[in-house]
């Protein structure tokens, strides 16, 4: 997906927000569509550029996360998207969000019903699209619900369920703390609106726990993707687990990544193993440079250390260290370049500005 560029004519180091918004939306959006929102504002006052990749790096989303929370903003009217021939995201139009809309409703917007403002802010594509590090288009992501605002009612009849109440005790014992209003509202989301059962759900807490994660907002993440696979039993949701080793998993967590590993994502692993034949300490190596050196784009980045590595005749993780003495004595021995910026950039000692250079080169061109 293309970098898109977010343009405003005037510039403060501030971001302004208004009370409508405040006083209507927040209460009724979670968290990463809020986030998301925000950072959109934050971005279009500085005049910075980004991507819906950038934005899943940012927050630690899926970028169907991100894509999710633009098209709850959209249905809402503070955002207009704008789409090509093939349904990925080209622009955003950031709508005003101080006068209100006609026939606004935070549940079903009435389509066609809303008069934007001739001075919103659009976010155009600074470059050519080029595909996502997932892989997939928009058009490719099913309609997924959006997470209603369960009512007090709701909830006691929820836990009054036997089978939930059953379900409810369960999850205390997996995540080991009392239930939050909020905890049974997501648990009530993903068997209500995802449809997951009993037997599904437990087995999703499980499967989360035994991975070290009791954050609900991590299951929901989860119980998503696997909703968007067509996950039905624990079954099938063991075999989709099954399908990747720890290596997968490692390496995914040492980019920042918390989603199910896509097939992009697999297919670079695979590479760097099976090609390259490196082992995990080499690849993690990789990922604990590629973290420190970029927010966004980390496969691309982690493929190409790896990618020099493998052309520097890099085996093992001693090897790493015997390259980097052979190229701090090679940088050492040259002339002496005007100081700047980069050339005091001496936080890392592996060729991190020529790689970035090659990386933005090949994104670019594509």
């Amino acid at each position: 997906m293309g970098v898109l560029t977010i343009y405003q004519d005037n510039y403060t180091d501030s971001t302004v927000i208004s009370n409508r918004f405040i006083d209507e939306y927040m209460q009724m959006a979670n968290d990463a569509q809020l986030k998301i929102y925000l950072y959109l504002i934050r971005m279009m006052s500085a005049r910075l550029d980004t991507s819906i990749g950038a934005i899943a790096d940012k927050f630690n989303y899926t970028e169907k996360d991100v894509v999710r929370a633009l098209k709850y903003w959209e249905k809402n009217h503070l955002l207009l998207l704008d789409y090509d021939e093939r349904k990925n995201i080209t622009g955003i139009h950031l709508m005003d969000s101080t006068t209100p809309s006609v026939n606004m409703t935070m549940e079903a917007p009435s389509v066609g019903m809303t008069t934007y403002p001739a001075f919103a802010a659009t976010v155009y594509p600074a470059a050519p699209a080029v595909p996502a590090s997932s892989d997939l288009t928009q058009s490719a992501i099913p309609d997924m619900p959006e997470k209603p605002n369960y009512t007090a009612r709701q909830l006691q009849a929820f836990k009054s369920d036997e089978a939930t109440s059953r379900l409810l005790f369960v999850a205390e014992q997996y995540l080991k703390k009392p239930l939050s209003a909020g905890d049974m509202r997501t648990l009530l989301f993903i068997m209500d609106k995802l449809g997951f059962s009993e037997d599904l759900t437990d087995y999703l807490l499980q499967y989360c726990v035994d991975r070290g994660k009791r954050d609900l907002r991590y299951i929901e993440k989860v119980a998503l993707s696997w909703a968007e696979q067509g996950i039905k039993t624990p079954k099938q949701a063991a075999a989709l687990s099954g399908k990747y080793d720890k290596t997968v998993y490692a390496v995914m967590r040492a980019l920042g990544r918390s989603n199910m590993p896509t097939d992009t994502e697999v297919a670079y692993i695979d590479r760097w193993r099976k090609l390259y034949g490196f082992e995990s300490d080499v690849i993690l190596a990789a990922c604990e440079r590629t973290v420190l050196a970029t927010d966004s784009h980390r496969f691309e980045y982690a493929d190409s250390i790896l990618a020099n590595w493998h052309k520097a005749g890099v085996h093992h993780k001693n090897d790493i260290k015997s390259l980097d003495e052979s190229h701090q004595r090679a940088k050492a021995n040259r002339p002496a370049a005007s100081a700047n910026k980069f050339n005091q950039f001496t936080q890392h000692d592996y060729d991190f500005d020529a790689i970035q250079r090659s990386l933005e080169k090949k994104i670019l061109s594509n």
